[in-house]
């Protein structure tokens, strides 16, 4: 028992001296800033993993078993957040950007593929590197996907946009400030009361567990908008992977339309510890490794795919990565960043998202199979 015990001290200081390790680096390579984002992006590890606060796994609770706590608790995180930064954004209107972006005929389109696509890999932008950082290797080929996917989609990103969209609208900017807010919280609390109905009693609320999380999660959220300037994200930094990747290789990106834009091309020759996006990725994908590894029970095993399904996988996280580039952000940067920035794009978002997702829930079981075991010592 003592040498149990000693196993698991030993591991955890050495998971924290990794974490530790990792904020050092980055502070001695790109300062202090880099180095707190760094810490944020581990915060979020720490909650979505440590919490089991997630994304994609409320909304397919909720369509198949009725159960609303996990999407009420993302509605309370995104509420909170907002009524913190929407006043933050009036008071520093050139410091800090919120997630704005326009409606569009292929936003639109593209955030249905993915609240689809994230239902067949079972993991959303922020689900998907929590996954990776478990140990999960279906969501380690869907990760490989994702980083190749946003990259193709920000060289046709372009092309997508000028098949038409609105000007990019803000509730503050349609409303005022203190309206805009306003306006927030009450589609928020439509949302959280159809999601109250629809549930089944007993499981529609979020319980202690997913409020803290909620709380958590909106603090780091404020906490990211302060530091980085602009609100949480994920899909530019698995853009940015990629194309640091395909750059390597020895193609010339300067002529494409998105990395030849003065700000990405800078950011496509600096290193990633430059980059905020990718710094809270990076400490993301480590949170969530220090809270699997720092317990003291085996993480889940995942259950075997069947060949076909492992080249499904694959391709959808292809497709998951293309379409949220195209859909200007996924469940954190569009959803969470968007709404509680003021941005309709958000909700719009939001929309398109859910109902692909419905569709993606019924359609993984058909899709998706488990390896079949031997059968008479086949």
């Amino acid at each position: 028992m003592a040498a149990v015990n000693g196993e698991g001290a030993s591991r955890r200081l050495g998971l924290a001296i990794l974490c530790a390790g990792l904020v050092f680096v980055t502070f001695a390579m790109a300062g202090p800033r880099s180095a707190f984002l760094v810490i944020i992006g581990l915060g979020f590890g720490f909650v979505l993993e440590g919490l089991r606060f997630g994304f994609t796994g409320p909304w397919r609770a909720i369509v198949n078993d009725r159960d609303g706590r996990g999407l009420s608790a993302q509605l309370l995180a995104i509420a909170l957040s907002a009524v913190v930064i929407f006043p933050l954004l009036a008071a520093f209107p050139s410091e800090l950007n919120g997630a704005y972006a326009p409606i569009g005929i292929a936003m639109v389109g593209a955030a249905f593929v993915f609240g689809l696509c994230m239902q067949i890999v079972m993991g959303c932008g922020s689900g998907t590197l929590v996954n990776v950082g478990s140990g999960n290797a279906i969501a380690g080929l869907a990760f490989i996907g994702f980083v190749l996917g946003s990259f193709f989609g920000s060289l046709h990103l372009a092309w997508w946009t000028s098949l038409g969209s609105l000007p990019t609208y803000t509730l503050q900017g349609v409303f005022g400030n203190g309206a805009g807010l306003v306006m927030t919280l009450l589609g928020l609390s439509l949302v959280a009361a159809i999601t109250i109905w629809r549930a089944h009693p007993g499981k529609r609320l979020p319980g202690r567990r997913l409020i803290i999380a909620a709380i958590l999660l909106a603090g780091l959220a404020v906490l990211n908008l302060v530091i980085a300037g602009q609100s949480w994200g994920v899909v530019y930094g698995l853009g940015l992977w990629g194309a640091k990747l395909v750059s390597a290789t020895g193609v010339e990106l300067a002529n494409n339309v998105f990395w030849g834009a003065p700000a990405h091309a800078e950011r496509l020759q600096q290193s990633i510890l430059t980059d905020v996006t990718s710094l809270t990725n990076i400490g993301l994908i480590l949170g969530a490794y220090t809270v699997m590894r720092w317990r003291a029970e085996p993480s889940a095993q995942v259950a075997p795919l069947a060949p076909a399904s492992w080249l499904l996988v694959g391709l959808a996280g292809l497709v998951l990565g293309y379409s949220a580039r195209v859909a200007f952000g996924c469940n954190v940067g569009a959803f969470f960043s968007g709404i509680s920035t003021g941005s309709l794009h958000g909700w719009a978002w939001f929309v398109a998202a859910f109902c692909g997702s419905i569709i993606g829930v019924k359609l993984r079981p058909i899709l998706v199979r488990a390896e079949r075991p031997a059968v008479g010592g086949e």
